[in-house]
């Protein structure tokens, strides 16, 4: 049995976080699907663009509002999310913050020019098979293997 450190309480488990997430996709001219990935801001590792809740905003157009922030894209979004996944966040405490991510479908229709958060990210358009080469989380490699628009 561990032992129990008197001096400190034992931290609780925390429940996950909700965050909201959009997976922007596009049809090429000869029919293949293409997925839009782009790197996270800290780690620079390739993932989708997803946020924490955005007031005043319902999960889908909140996932839309982070694709357009963090992406620079815009299209019709899925009414229902395609799927879930979940990480691990570092918050800036230190601390790991368990979190859920609900995934909408994004068919791009626009790509700006501009966008707020453009400096900061590289973003690429790619196939399934070279986005699950990409990415590192295992959830959202499952959730891209089976996403079929």
């Amino acid at each position: 049995m561990p032992k129990h450190n008197r001096d400190r309480p034992a931290e609780p488990d925390r429940e996950p976080r909700a965050q909201y997430a959009a997976l922007p996709w596009r049809r090429t001219a000869d029919g293949v699907v293409e997925i839009l990935l782009i790197t996270s801001r800290e780690t620079r590792r390739w993932v989708i663009p997803k946020g924490w809740p955005i007031k005043g905003l319902k999960s889908g157009p909140s996932a839309a509002r982070e694709a357009m922030e963090e992406a620079g894209v815009e299209g019709a979004l899925s009414k229902k999310p395609i799927g879930v996944f979940h990480y691990d966040k570092r918050l800036r405490s230190g601390r790991l913050q368990h979190v859920r991510v609900s995934v909408y479908a994004l068919e791009v229709a626009r790509e700006r020019d501009q966008w707020p958060e453009k400096a900061q990210r590289e973003k690429q358009w790619t196939n399934a098979p070279a986005a699950l080469e990409l990415v590192e989380e295992p959830e959202l490699r499952a959730l891209l293997a089976a996403f079929k628009p």
